[in-house]
């Protein structure tokens, strides 16, 4: 049982794995979508999801360098808030569609296309 546990591992070191997440965040801030194993898709979501929330909302200083804090791109930051924010403005969440896509061939990982829903 995994009672306790807060999140996958990947089998890397804390911050291997926060820049993985971050990676990941901004390629799909930049891209739209991208193809990734399942358990990446599902450890990046809620977190891309937060930050969606905080670019929809009325734009300030502050929640710009909590963007940057937690991506590290000026561009992704950007286009969160002037592309992506604005698009879910009325949607109350749920920003991420995970969507299961086979396996990968040489290692047989469960594969994901994880994209933003279109409004």
């Amino acid at each position: 049982m995994r009672h306790k546990i807060a999140h996958k591992k990947f089998s890397r070191t804390t911050n291997q794995r926060k820049a993985l997440l971050v990676g990941l965040c901004n390629q799909i801030v930049q891209n739209g979508r991208i193809m990734t194993t399942l358990p990446k898709a599902k450890a990046v979501r809620p977190m891309l999801e937060r930050l969606v929330t905080y670019g929809k909302n009325e734009v300030s200083l502050h929640r710009f360098r909590v963007l940057m804090a937690t991506l590290r791109s000026k561009q992704s930051c950007e286009k969160i808030i002037s592309q992506w924010g604005p698009r879910y403005k009325e949607r109350p969440g749920g920003y991420l569609r995970i969507i299961k896509a086979g396996f990968r061939k040489g290692d047989a990982a469960p594969m994901a296309l994880i994209e933003f829903v279109e409004a």
